[in-house]
């Protein structure tokens, strides 16, 4: 049981996790259905709380976390995949007695659909931009997918479904997928072979220089949907200078950079956040309100 519930921003919990997350908590939730404006902000509005809800737009530095002297678990309602991609001071939370729990796999499936929707009307120039002279097929495209996570994997899935011959990159190498028929290559392998290559990485990860750029060449798609580039801009401004090159964000992907590549006839992009659906929303309220039910429940004993 919790005093005092705090939800810092737009998280996207749902109001039935909501409700239940109110039998929790000692005092009614405090709901803050904005972004804080700045550090002091975030911490004012947590001072009192002994357990916090978060999205990814609001860093809980230790500056933050550390106005809340109560504070003793920080829900975080994204993706936590490591300590460099987090909004949350991880070493402070350790250190400080402070349970931090993400979340994983909740808009896997809004994502798939946005990319896979705008690269067939790429291929087949069904909106203003066609990738080459004559409509074409997904069928037998050679696709790498860097970073096989879960994103990855659906990807690689649905992309076969449709006939293309997909490889990938990764960290670690994943036998279950090989099994399924998708190809491990090596970075350079894979830039110099795939005709597109679609990105699926942690925040703070860059995994594409100059030099991959050169190699990746000419007559190629980039299709980025991870949190923020994942790649050098200068050298992909460079790369995209080219008119024959096409690259594909979603809101997430493109972020800041939006209105300044609006003008650009050979990148697609929108603001909306591909995987952030309804039904996103309500797989992310589930995963969150387990978690803390069960640090409850472990807390409890």
């Amino acid at each position: 049981m919790f005093k005092q519930i705090t939800i810092i921003d737009k998280t996207g919990l749902q109001e039935w996790a909501i409700e239940k997350l109110g039998k929790y908590s000692e005092n009614p939730i405090k709901v803050y259905d904005d972004i804080p404006s700045s550090e002091e902000e975030a911490a004012k509005r947590i001072e009192d709380a002994d357990c916090v809800f978060v999205s990814w737009n609001t860093q809980l530095t230790a500056k933050v976390m550390s106005n809340a002297k109560a504070l003793k678990y920080v829900g975080m309602c994204c993706s936590l995949y490591d300590k460099k991609s987090a909004n949350v001071d991880i070493d402070y939370a350790d250190k400080s007695g402070i349970m931090v729990k993400g979340i994983r796999d909740y808009g896997d499936e809004g994502l798939i659909e946005y990319i896979l929707s705008e690269l067939i009307r790429l291929l087949k120039g069904i909106g203003k931009q066609q990738w080459k002279e004559n409509p074409v097929e997904l069928t037998g495209r050679k696709v790498g997918i860097i970073g096989m996570g879960t994103t990855g994997q659906m990807l690689a899935d649905r992309l076969q479904a449709f006939g293309a011959n997909v490889s990938y990159y990764n960290r670690s190498r994943k036998p279950q997928v090989e099994e399924n028929g998708v190809n491990y290559l090596t970075l350079d392998e894979l830039i110099t072979s795939s005709e597109i290559i679609s990105l699926h990485l942690p925040k703070n990860t860059t995994i594409l220089s100059e030099e991959e750029f050169t190699k990746l060449g000419d007559g190629k798609i980039l299709i980025n949907t991870s949190l923020g580039f994942t790649f050098d801009k200068s050298a992909f401004d460079h790369w995209i200078s080219n008119p024959t090159n096409y690259a594909i964000f979603d809101g997430d992907g493109i972020g800041q950079h939006k209105e300044e590549y609006d003008k650009s006839e050979n990148i697609l992009s929108t603001e909306v956040v591909a995987g952030w659906t309804i039904e996103a929303q309500e797989r992310l309220s589930q995963k969150v309100l387990d978690h803390v039910i069960a640090f409850i429940n472990n807390e409890s004993r």
